[in-house]
């Protein structure tokens, strides 16, 4: 038997753009035994397996991995598979915009998909509220982790801290793109302050951004995950515009929006849609969304037990 899956860029409209993903669409046709093994095999930064729901509610479970871990919840692989299950007609498209509910590691994840043309244009999802860390003192360490000078961290006023909407990320705002793009990560100082930061993701940010429309400039860091750089990170998009909001680098009033572009450091140029509700300081609702370009599909055959 073989196993069937498709390939899609996410967070872009062009092909080798934004952020590829595998999808298998009859995930219960996979061993539960081989999804980390086939994830760490195609090497993407994710792979996702659609699996039947466990409440008839919602449309499907979803279950993300990357090379090296399963995921509770990440935002690419999500748009993703909404993508790719909406153009393969697996998503009921009566009403607009559609709206789908995908079972994941967190809870429920609503998702909403606007057509053009009969075919799937963008997809937006809502993730859980923020939970925002402390503000942590350790500037100096992380900027080695960066190969920056602490000044670089210290001249933006704002804080390092993490914040989490179903995956914790830790924001270290930088103060101009030049620095964003001087950063090279050093695993081996990450290693040791592992016990400081107490998360594996690392998101660099400034308000420095290469195209118009864009409200801020980021890049992504996972080696825990096996993910050296991610291009597009759906998933840490959320809690970015909540620390934006929080900390009010961007002006909003009642609702923030900002596109955040990632990933021109590696070739892959992605755009990823943050819209934050909110009443005064009390955030309300997170969605993130973005489009996607279809790439093909392809075969692999069933692994066998060793």
């Amino acid at each position: 038997m073989k196993l069937h899956y498709h390939i899609v860029d996410v967070f872009t409209d062009r092909p080798f753009g934004g952020n590829p993903l595998a999808v298998f669409t009859e995930g219960r046709a996979v061993p539960e035994s081989a999804m980390q093994a086939i994830a760490n095999e195609l090497n993407l930064s994710e792979t996702t397996f659609v699996l039947p729901p466990s409440d008839p509610a919602n449309n499907c479970r979803v279950r993300i991995f990357t090379p090296a871990a399963e995921l509770p919840m990440a935002g690419h692989p999500t748009i993703g598979t909404a993508f790719v299950l909406a153009r393969e007609g697996l998503i009921d498209s009566t009403e607009a915009p559609t709206r789908a509910r995908f079972e994941e590691g967190v809870g429920v994840i609503p998702i909403s998909i606007r057509y053009r043309d009969g075919a799937p244009e963008f997809i937006e999802m809502s993730q859980p509220l923020p939970q925002f860390g402390p503000p942590l003192d350790c500037v100096d360490s992380v900027a080695e982790m960066l190969s920056l000078s602490p000044n670089h961290i210290r001249s933006t006023g704002l804080p390092i801290q993490t914040v989490s909407c179903g995956v914790p990320f830790l924001f270290v705002p930088i103060d101009t793109l030049a620095s964003v793009q001087r950063t090279r990560f050093r695993v081996d100082v990450w290693e040791k302050v592992q016990d400081i930061i107490r998360t594996p993701n690392v998101f660099v940010i400034t308000r420095e951004v290469e195209f118009n429309g864009s409200g801020v400039h980021s890049r992504m860091f996972a080696p825990g995950l096996g993910v050296v750089e991610d291009p597009a990170t759906g998933g840490a998009s959320g809690p970015l515009g909540c620390y934006l909001l929080r900390h009010r680098v961007i002006d909003s009033n009642g609702e923030l929006r900002c596109v955040s572009e990632q990933g021109i450091e590696m070739g892959r140029p992605s755009f990823i849609s943050i819209r934050i509700s909110h009443t005064g300081e009390e955030i309300t609702g997170v969605g993130v969304g973005g489009t996607c370009h279809y790439m093909g599909q392809g075969y692999l055959e069933e692994p066998k037990p060793r």
